[in-house]
């Protein structure tokens, strides 16, 4: 792998409210990514996957929250840049696809239009000239009749082509970094399938570097390269995505795994999964926040805050943050990345 292209070190996230306690949604996240790689970040609702890809770009409300950390972007810190400089590098150098197309974006503006003013801002490309990229751009997605879909509004648009004419804007000035949260959340399994190869020919074609925001592990297993798996807004694991199909450790991971339903089980055989809800946690200062639904818990997981290191009886970059961690032999959680490409 080439030299990270992103790399993220000690991300904190914080929201503020007056009456109460400060939240930590990101707790000292660190990963990198580099051209041509596909980094997962993984795990149930409120983990925090979103709130870091959301500080990366720098899109957090100005106000009731607070970032601290590094954000590496070709040796600059991204969260030192002046809000100007960091509106010319967004959409040009880096670009996101957000979970929902509908409320992403604007309803009164036609697609064309909302294609287009990315061109003009970062390539200075003049209306007409734009609007013959934009069509060519929402043809590259598989738009079908771009010409007309360029002067229709989102509502005209079904699920599939909205999400698709959010990945022609964050694709128009061909950035280097591109960041995908959950692209195929609500879509059907064709469109889901359709959309995944794109971005994928995507990381191969063009060496983007891709950051895949998600908790479907079924996307993980065909298209990441490395996994990130968060728990109350820090990494519980980090492996490549084989490892860590083949042999979890982190008792959360696990659960994720044991959680998804297998064509070979027999009839009637129920699925296993996690108990409690991410609610149910206790601070990462005074333990393991996994402790309360963990079925491997242990006394120290109470009372010592789990540092994230390397898995016994694994690959040297195969970390965990995990005191009782699963032992290879009581793994046997599905291989989702058999077929896999």
């Amino acid at each position: 792998m080439s030299e990270a292209l992103l790399t993220v070190t000690d991300l904190t996230v914080t929201f503020n409210r007056r009456g109460v306690a400060p939240m930590k949604a990101v707790d000292g996240v660190s990963f990198s990514v580099a051209p041509g790689q596909t980094v997962g970040l993984v795990g149930e609702s409120g983990c925090g996957k979103s709130v870091t890809s959301l500080a990366i770009m720098r899109l957090l409300p100005p106000r009731g929250n607070s970032v601290t950390g590094v954000v590496e972007f070709e040796g600059t810190d991204l969260l030192g840049l002046p809000l100007n400089a960091m509106r010319d590098r967004r959409g040009r150098d880096l670009a996101m696809i957000f979970q929902d197309p509908l409320s992403s974006l604007n309803p009164v503006v036609p697609i064309g239009i909302q294609v287009t003013e990315v061109l003009e801002r970062h390539r200075g490309m003049k209306r007409s000239a734009a609007m013959g990229e934009a069509r060519d751009l929402l043809d590259s997605v598989g738009i079908p009749d771009p010409g007309r879909r360029l002067k229709e509004y989102p509502h005209q648009l079904s699920g599939g082509m909205r999400q698709r004419a959010l990945i022609a804007m964050a694709l128009a000035c061909r950035p280097r970094l591109l960041i995908a949260d959950e692209p195929t959340t609500a879509l059907d399994v064709t469109i889901q399938a359709q959309i995944l190869a794109l971005l994928k020919s995507l990381v191969v074609e063009h060496g983007t570097a891709l950051i895949m925001i998600t908790h479907d592990l079924g996307v993980v297993a065909g298209l990441c390269d490395e996994v990130n798996v968060l728990y109350a807004g820090r990494v519980v694991e980090r492996a490549d995505r084989h490892e860590l199909f083949a042999v979890p450790r982190h008792p959360y991971t696990h659960g994720l795994l044991e959680s998804i339903p297998r064509l070979d089980a027999g009839p009637g055989e129920r699925l296993t999964p996690i108990v409690g809800s991410v609610a149910d946690n206790i601070p990462w200062t005074g333990g393991c926040a996994f402790a309360p639904r963990c079925s491997r818990e242990i006394d120290p997981c109470r009372q010592v805050t789990p540092l994230l290191e390397p898995a016994p009886q694994a690959a040297p970059d195969h970390l965990q943050r995990c005191h009782n961690p699963v032992v290879p032999a009581a793994v046997g959680g599905p291989d989702l990345t058999k077929g896999a490409s």
